[in-house]
């Protein structure tokens, strides 16, 4: 009989083997030349501080001074899901990123300058933007309704878009965006039940 580690060691191959097969056909088969020129600069940090700057003047228009409790909150949530992915599970398993393994790196498409330092496992990238999507629903969900579901739609097409350029597995971007999505959750809670939430301008009683 097999031992439990034998095992473990089988299922983890296994896994390993179909992440793998995946990453290859979203990075090299399932391309087109638009998908090429956009998800380089769609998935960076930078592309998305427009979008930011709306959500925060939404917010003030909507939510008056209380929306500094609540950007207060976005940075903490962003805080906790950066250093949670980026040192410590990241650190942890210490696995290479596709464009840096031996074999792999052959195969792989790279659409970047170069390829990311670091390790691989979680994406940070999917980490950080679902973790901010959880956050951006859970608190404004009562007054958006079923658009806030669109955070998420915004969080997994950046996700998607590591794989596509060559610097992640699609385990990464799953566990990645599972990490972050109770990172979001956890501190939403916090902000709802100790901060009470947001209320809108047009309901806070004139003094």
């Amino acid at each position: 009989m097999l031992s439990i580690n034998a095992i473990l060691l089988n299922i983890i191959d296994w896994i390993k083997k179909w992440d793998t097969y995946f990453f290859l056909k979203i990075n090299t088969k399932f391309t087109n030349p638009f998908l090429d020129f956009v998800y380089p600069w769609y998935r960076d940090s930078i592309t998305w501080v427009p979008f930011y700057v709306f959500m925060l003047v939404f917010m003030m228009v909507n939510f008056g001074k209380r929306t500094w409790y609540w950007l207060w909150f976005a940075v903490l949530t962003i805080l906790v899901s950066d250093q949670t992915s980026s040192t410590l599970v990241k650190g942890f398993f210490a696995r290479p990123r596709p464009c840096r393994d031996e074999v792999l790196q052959f195969q792989v498409r790279l659409l970047l300058d170069g390829c990311s330092g670091g390790y691989s496992f979680t994406s940070s990238h999917a980490t950080n933007h679902f973790a901010i999507a959880m956050f951006f629903s859970q608190t404004l969900k009562p007054f958006i309704g079923k658009w806030h579901q669109l955070f998420f739609v915004w969080a997994a097409t950046i996700a998607y878009g590591q794989v596509y350029v060559g610097v992640h597995y699609p385990l990464d971007i799953i566990c990645g965006g599972l990490l972050g999505c109770g990172i979001g959750y956890l501190v939403a809670l916090l902000f709802n039940r100790n901060v009470g939430g947001l209320q809108l301008r047009s309901q806070i009683p004139s003094l």
